[in-house]
């Protein structure tokens, strides 16, 4: 999550959504807004602290959690925004980011179909990285009843596009993106990694968000 007082944004940064390079582009800000020089050491104390002061919104934190801290006029006035991603890509993705980055999660497992029905096993132990990869998209952006907090959504699909819309909303000269994280060696048609099986558990258990967002497979 990426708060900024002088820009009055508030980016809901949803993982492998394309989030990192909305972050680099816009992390700059920061610099310009008085009240970053007070919000940084706090940063910096929490995180000596191991966050135990609660000082900063986690990286990727709901949108519940700044409608729940910050002043209600505030939290309204900001722009609120977050990018999505198709649930089936994304989980492509999210193969590809542990395999790269932490294969001691993948349980010696090496192809993404059977690493898939492992991961929804209901039976496995919970493992942090494994199951926020579960995590509905949609969670990120409702409040407890359910209703939409975001101001706008854009999507990974159309991530320069929708982030162009963005640098205007906040009234910035428009900014391009750095590429960040996305694996180089996987097949860029996520639909040749499935499994019938694997898409249709991916189906039921992200229906929400497919529903909410305007995916299909």
């Amino acid at each position: 999550m990426l708060l900024s007082h002088k820009y009055n944004f508030l980016f809901v940064h949803i993982a492998k959504t394309g989030g990192t390079s909305v972050r680099a582009a816009l992390s700059p800000l920061r610099w310009r807004d008085p009240v970053y020089y007070l919000m940084w050491p706090c940063h910096r104390l929490s995180g000596l602290s191991g966050h135990r002061l609660g000082t900063r919104f986690p990286r990727h934190a709901h949108i519940i959690a700044a409608k729940e801290m910050l002043p209600e006029p505030f939290f309204q006035g900001l722009f609120k925004f977050a990018f999505v991603r198709n649930p089936w890509d994304l989980q492509v993705s999210s193969f590809h980011h542990i395999r790269r980055e932490r294969p001691e999660h993948l349980n010696g497992i090496s192809d993404f179909n059977a690493f898939m029905r492992w991961k929804f096993n209901p039976a496995r132990p919970y493992q942090y990285h494994i199951d926020t990869s579960l995590s509905l998209q949609s969670d990120y952006l409702v409040d407890l009843h359910g209703n939409l907090l975001t101001d706008f959504v854009g999507h990974y699909e159309t991530l320069p596009a929708d982030f162009e819309q963005v640098c205007v909303r906040i009234g910035i000269p428009l900014r391009s993106l750095p590429h960040k994280r996305e694996a180089s060696d996987r097949e860029r048609d996520y639909r040749r990694y499935y499994a019938d099986d694997v898409a249709e558990q991916v189906a039921r258990h992200f229906e929400r968000d497919i529903r909410l967002l305007g995916y299909q497979f």
